[in-house]
């Protein structure tokens, strides 16, 4: 095989999602008849990628540059937010990040919303949505970002944290439960208090885990893999509907195109019944004024044949 195994699978990732059960397929053939069984395997084991993951391919790999000032500002937001809890960045410096990294995401974003279905559909707006949550969470998270910037994104990702979602960047750090403390970083406080401030903004979660640590730390988490298992039940449930939705979407257009071109045949048929009509009528009046010429000729032909009887006999007379 010419190509290097990792250069075809990188067209894999590359092509319209239709074709990318064939050209895999295909591929792994190719590997197993050249002996590479092994490769040959790996290419069969290459999952198909989600519509938004799809998307998210696509714009990264047609958007460079835009996709490096993506990877910027996720990291710019990354040292804003360790320098605001290590105490020694602003408030204002944080929010501006986020600002740069929620600005980076729309160049891409629009490339994904430029993209067509198989049926030639615009994508929807909640996979549009999905694709947004994808390149939010590939700012900030180091696993989502390797898949993302790769091109080879198969699902799509959530982001994790303040910081990964809509929710702006309301303040450095959260207030402690008992609401009688202002900031985590207080003189009284233990190093347990940042720590799910911190996992939370850097997009991982932390549990604590030290001697002074109680069970208040494990509810979070515990929270969040519940809010995971919704989101994933959601995400299902809401894919299975978009699916459904498209597929009506499609039957109904292709009714639409098929009624359209019923009555595209039915127009042109009555306009060649038509002008065949006028074709015939204007023939018939054509021979109908030829015929008149020519009636009008023999009466013509006929008076003068009259006449010339008429004096033939008057010459008759004379000479008897």
């Amino acid at each position: 095989m010419a190509d290097a195994p990792d250069d075809a699978i990188d067209r894999l990732y590359g092509l319209a999602i239709e074709e990318f059960i064939p050209a895999r397929d295909a591929l792994s053939r190719e590997l197993r008849d050249a002996g590479r069984r092994g490769e040959a395997a790996a290419v069969k084991s290459l999952g198909k990628p989600t519509v938004a993951a799809w998307a998210v391919n696509q714009a990264v790999r047609s958007q460079p540059p835009a996709a490096r000032e993506l990877w910027e500002a996720g990291d710019a937001l990354a040292a804003a937010q360790a320098a605001v809890l290590s105490g020694k960045g602003s408030g204002a410096d944080l929010r501006e990040a986020a600002e740069r990294e929620r600005a980076a995401l729309d160049p891409l974003v629009d490339a994904a919303r430029g993209l067509l279905t198989s049926s030639g559909g615009d994508l929807s707006e909640t996979t549009i949505d999905r694709v947004r949550s994808t390149l939010q969470a590939a700012a900030i998270d180091p696993d989502a970002r390797d898949e993302v910037a790769s091109g080879r994104a198969t699902r799509e990702r959530a982001p994790r944290g303040v910081f990964g979602g809509d929710e702006g960047v309301a303040a450095p750090a959260p207030a402690k439960r008992g609401g009688t403390a202002k900031r985590g970083r207080s003189a009284g406080s233990s190093g347990t208090e940042e720590k799910p401030a911190r996992g939370r903004a850097a997009g991982r979660t932390t549990r604590g885990r030290s001697a002074g640590s109680s069970g208040t730390e494990e509810k979070p988490t515990r929270g969040r893999s519940t809010r995971r298992g919704r989101s994933a039940a959601d995400t299902a449930r809401s894919r299975e509907e978009d699916a459904a939705r498209k597929r009506e979407e499609a039957a109904a257009r292709k009714r639409e195109r098929e009624e359209a071109a019923v009555r595209a045949r039915e127009r042109r048929a009555a306009a060649a019944r038509v002008s065949r009509a006028e074709n015939a009528l204007a023939a018939a009046e054509a021979r109908s004024a030829k015929a008149a010429e020519q009636l009008e000729e023999a009466r013509a032909r006929e008076h003068e044949a009259v006449e010339a009887l008429a004096d033939a006999r008057a010459d008759l007379r004379a000479l008897s």
